[in-house]
């Protein structure tokens, strides 16, 4: 029996999407299901059944309402915050000069605007549209539900280790209120190091006193065997994580209210620190050496696969794709945002910041190349070395360097805080959409928060033990690996074709409504991107990823990781990607039908996906078909139909 007029009305606009859940109504012991549309027409009459005492009627679930930014810019800051971060200051400059010099920017710029943008705008349009966080927002496609828990488990090893970072900058920022600077050759203890220095660049930087201090004093590397030795926790490290994230969960303890109200300061001060460290570093002697050689093309490095892969891991590694930040983050905007031109400004200011940073950088180390009769080269370091090996060294050098260092260490932790706040995002708010009970109680959602920083600090734990840092690099190098780039081309080879890259189109030109001409022009490179460019080009960089690390070793200064080691590093990452299969045969089992039913029901977008909560007067003129053939069913005996009266008035 069918009741083809069984659709429910939005009625009162704060709720919603009330009716658009699959409610259940019990009669005589038969189950009801009720499956209805939200339209803004008037409600159609429904059928009353009884069976002595009538049904009662299914009370309406309440929505409750999610918080947005207190204004435009908090959201512009937050997501230039989230994508400027530590990246920008030592990954960057020193994949670029590893890399060819200014060459690189060639394949930087390529995949920036192929893979980069494209998957940025996508990020953004879904958030915002479906105002969801990264688990719930796939009610667009069930099937792919798994992209989300994927993106959870990338975001939860990021937190992990990232706040490691701030807690080692924590660290050196104290110990820069010391004059003179303990890393430098002023220091006593570094007198008689400092004298054995020789023009023997191997000799000079095996002794240097900014290593001794970073592997001694701050790691205590020098204790540990490798990464089955992590020994003793380093007990001042432990202190500086705990401040850390005591830290993020002051900032995030009133949601985006708060945090949105700290990025004003968080993500203003380290452009402030960059100007002052470029002019300061202009007037130093052989600074120029330094930017010559950040800038020095190298054509014949474009051939190298090596170069066009560290371009495109730079550009997710700088704008935080595929982790569930942008996504969370977009989802509390107002729903007629101009999303393209968010994108573009955060884009283009993330990679401005990038070029911008390099000119500071490489003239500080142009500066100590110059002092210590060494190539630029060699003067620098990757990853963590980088950062607080050269960098520390350089600004010993310079006039105030007590100052200096103190500047630039609050500047990379006011970086990694922001990076570190997007991060956090995407698991708060995948939670509390998954369990939006928490969204009123202020005790629940507070304890809930704590409970999760305190968890983080428990197993952040072990990498800040002696041989911490060989497990920081092995998360640190499959965390955001292959398992990152298959999360993201999945994300796009489903909105794409599941979804459909036309309706998605469609939807952005519906957020912005008033959409200016070029916006509709623009989004016909983004579907080419979608469609063609980006999946290619992501399963280009995933095959030589996996030929790398089939061919390569992994390695920690002269320490190369074990087999086993690496074993567990590709499991971790597995463990991301691997949510996708696992919660797609979730959704097909969910289903009933053959095999090939369960699959176009599951790609299916449900009612409630339409609904947004941001424009209670939106109309829904996109309306998908519910995945069940009626609106309204019923399962009825024999016994039913004697029993049962009907309503006068009442129509089927």
């Amino acid at each position: 029996m069918q009741d083809e007029s069984g659709k429910a009305a939005l009625g009162n606009p704060a709720v919603a999407s009330a009716t658009t859940a699959q409610n259940s109504l019990h009669l005589n012991g038969h189950n009801i299901n009720k499956n209805g549309h939200n339209t803004t027409a008037t409600p159609a009459p429904q059928p009353q059944f009884g069976s002595g005492a009538p049904s009662p009627a299914p009370s309406p679930v309440l929505v409750i309402p999610r918080e947005q930014w207190g204004g435009k810019y908090e959201f512009l800051l937050s997501c230039v915050g989230y994508c400027v971060g530590l990246g920008n200051v030592w990954r960057f400059p020193y994949l670029c000069y590893r890399n060819g010099g200014g060459v690189f920017l060639i394949p930087y710029f390529i995949m920036l605007f192929v893979t980069g943008v494209p998957l940025f705008l996508m990020e953004l349009s879904l958030g915002q549209y479906g105002a969801a966080g990264p688990i719930t927002v796939w009610k667009c496609c069930p099937l792919l539900k798994g992209i989300g828990i994927g993106m959870l488990c990338v975001s939860c090893l990021v937190c992990l280790y990232y706040n490691v970072i701030i807690a080692w900058t924590f660290y050196y920022l104290a110990s820069s209120l010391q004059s003179p600077l303990p890393w430098s050759c002023d220091a006593i203890a570094n007198i008689g190091l400092c004298g054995n220095i020789t023009t023997n660049s191997s000799a000079g930087r095996g002794l240097s006193p900014t290593e001794r201090f970073w592997n001694e004093r701050v790691l205590g590397v020098v204790n540990s065997e490798g990464l089955h030795d992590p020994g003793p926790v380093r007990w001042p490290l432990a202190l500086c994580l705990l401040a850390a994230w005591i830290i993020i969960f002051l900032c995030m303890l009133k949601g985006i209210r708060s945090s949105g109200k700290v990025v004003y300061v968080t993500a203003t001060f380290p452009y402030f620190v960059l100007i002052v460290l470029i002019i300061r570093g202009a007037t130093l002697e052989g600074s120029l050496q330094g930017i010559a050689f950040y800038l020095t093309p190298d054509w014949s490095r474009l051939a190298n696969a090596q170069v066009w892969n560290d371009a495109a891991s730079q550009v997710f590694y700088s704008l935080g794709i595929g982790v569930g930040g942008l996504l969370s983050m977009a989802s509390y905007n107002k729903f007629d945002n101009n999303v393209i031109r968010d994108t573009l400004i955060i884009t283009g200011g993330n990679c401005c910041t990038s070029f911008f940073a390099g000119f500071a950088i490489f003239s500080i180390l142009g500066h100590m190349a110059w002092k210590k009769g060494v190539p630029v080269g060699e003067v620098a370091d990757t990853g963590p070395g980088l950062a607080f090996v050269a960098y520390p060294e350089a600004l010993a050098l310079l006039p105030g360097s007590v100052f200096w260092s103190i500047m630039f260490f609050l500047m990379l932790f006011m970086m990694g805080v922001d990076t570190l706040f997007g991060n956090m995002e995407g698991i708060t708010t995948a939670v509390l959409d998954e369990f939006p009970h928490l969204r009123t109680n202020t005790l629940h959602k507070s304890l809930f928060l704590g409970t999760l920083c305190f968890c983080f600090y428990l197993m952040g734990l072990l990498l800040v033990t002696d041989g911490g840092i060989y497990w920081f690099t092995l998360i640190d190098s499959f965390s955001t690996s292959f398992g990152l780039i298959i999360i993201t081309l999945f994300m796009c080879m489903g909105i794409s074709f599941f979804y459909g890259v036309n309706q998605f189109c469609q939807d952005i030109i519906d957020m912005i409504r008033h959409c200016p001409p070029w916006c509709t022009k623009v989004l016909y490179y983004f579907k080419a991107c979608w469609v063609f460019c980006t999946p290619f080009l992501l399963l280009l960089i995933l095959i030589y990823i996996f030929i790398e690390m089939y061919n390569t070793s992994l390695h920690y200064g002269p320490y190369v990781y074990p087999r086993w080691g690496k074993a567990l590093g590709v499991c971790i990452g597995a463990t991301c990607c691997m949510q996708i299969p696992i919660w797609a045969i979730v959704a097909l089992c969910k289903e009933t039908g053959t095999l090939k039913d369960r699959f176009q029901k599951s790609i299916r977008p449900l009612n409630s996906w339409r609904v947004n909560l941001n424009s209670s007067t939106r109309v829904e003129q996109h309306m998908e078909p519910e995945r069940v053939e009626a609106p309204f069913t019923v399962t009825l005996t024999d016994m039913d139909f004697t029993a049962m009266t009907w309503d006068a008035g009442s129509e089927a």
